[in-house]
């Protein structure tokens, strides 16, 4: 019996015909709703003349040269914000998530009977209190308002940077809250027999998050973690509220310029969906090497524990057992 069967039962003949009608009918539907609520009026508003699309497709148009150049450096600069906000984020994340998972350990472990012991148990929990408020301030503050208070506050304080260091700096503050949480979700739920066994030759809790946990954590958060790699990919376009000059600024440039909005963000769109579509990809492919890692390599022996193994040195008799 296959799996779909056993979940629902296979439909007959007059359900799948009533599922291909419906498909159908949907199907036409949705064609007739796009033509005559997108296509027709975008067409009497001469939103598909050539003039308006040349700058952008026509290598021969006088301003294709211009507009491509802006948007080639409005890009560059929003990959140059993004690699530099994902590596922040990892690393901080990082090191949040190891300094939230001490601390609530040490928070929730077992009492002890010193004045000493209290004291120091005491400060684990005050130190784990204020690290899961910073979090949920960051996590709950959207990151438009994160970029925006970064970029007028540090100012304040006689901190002068260039818009895309501020940029960087909001998007890190709100993404490295969102990979910790995900990195010390991921070493909270591993068996607890592999930190158990870490204690029982002798490591310390921070060893054993560093050595096994967290490696372990990443490899199976690695979906998570790439879904919010693409987050930061597309947030960088939020710079557009400190006038960093990524994508769609330079974009609303060419708009001034030449007046088709919806030509000129249809092409970034599109490139933002392949960009993001790359990295998609590039997660499915890594996913399945670090899987692939894992299984028996082709053509390695797998040994029969269900047979006795010999002692070493000692003849073997039938069967590979021992002879005592």
């Amino acid at each position: 019996m296959s799996e779909a069967s056993v979940l629902y039962d296979n439909p007959g003949p007059r359900t799948r015909r009533n599922i291909l009608i419906g498909s159908v009918v949907f199907g036409v539907l949705a064609v007739a709703g796009l033509y005559f609520f997108v296509y027709l009026p975008l067409d009497e508003n001469g939103q598909f003349d050539a003039e308006k699309w040349a700058p952008l497709v026509d290598p021969g148009n006088e301003d294709f040269a211009d507009v491509w150049s802006l948007l080639g450096q409005g890009f560059q600069n929003t990959l140059i914000a993004a690699v530099l906000a994902i590596v922040a984020s990892l690393v901080l994340g990082t090191l949040l998530a190891i300094l939230r998972f001490r601390l609530k350990e040490l928070a929730h472990g077992p009492r002890g009977s010193t004045a000493g012991r209290q004291t120091f148990l005491g400060l684990a929990w005050v130190l784990n209190l204020i690290s899961r408020v910073f979090v949920e301030f960051f996590r709950g503050l959207p990151v438009l308002l994160t970029i925006f208070f970064v970029a007028r506050i540090l100012p304040e304080y006689g901190v002068d940077l260039s818009p895309r260091l501020f940029l960087v700096i909001g998007l890190a503050l709100y993404n490295m809250v969102v990979i910790g949480e995900i990195l010390r979700s991921g070493m909270a739920n591993l068996p607890p027999g592999q930190k158990e066994a870490a204690d029982a030759i002798g490591l310390s809790g921070l060893q054993t998050a560093l050595t096994i946990l967290l490696p372990q954590a990443f490899r199976i958060m690695l979906p998570a973690l790439i879904s919010q790699i693409v987050v930061v990919l597309k947030d960088t376009s939020l710079g557009f509220i400190i006038s960093y000059l990524e994508a769609l600024r330079m974009g609303q440039f060419i708009i001034q310029e030449l007046g088709n909005p919806i030509q000129v963000y249809v092409v970034i769109a599109v490139i933002y969906i392949a960009v993001n579509y790359a990295v998609s990809r590039l997660a499915v492919y890594v996913q399945r090497r670090v899987a692939r890692g894992r299984k028996t390599p082709p053509g390695a022996e797998v040994p029969d524990v269900t047979k006795p193994t010999p002692l070493a040195g000692a003849p073997a008799g039938e069967g590979g057992a021992a002879v005592g």
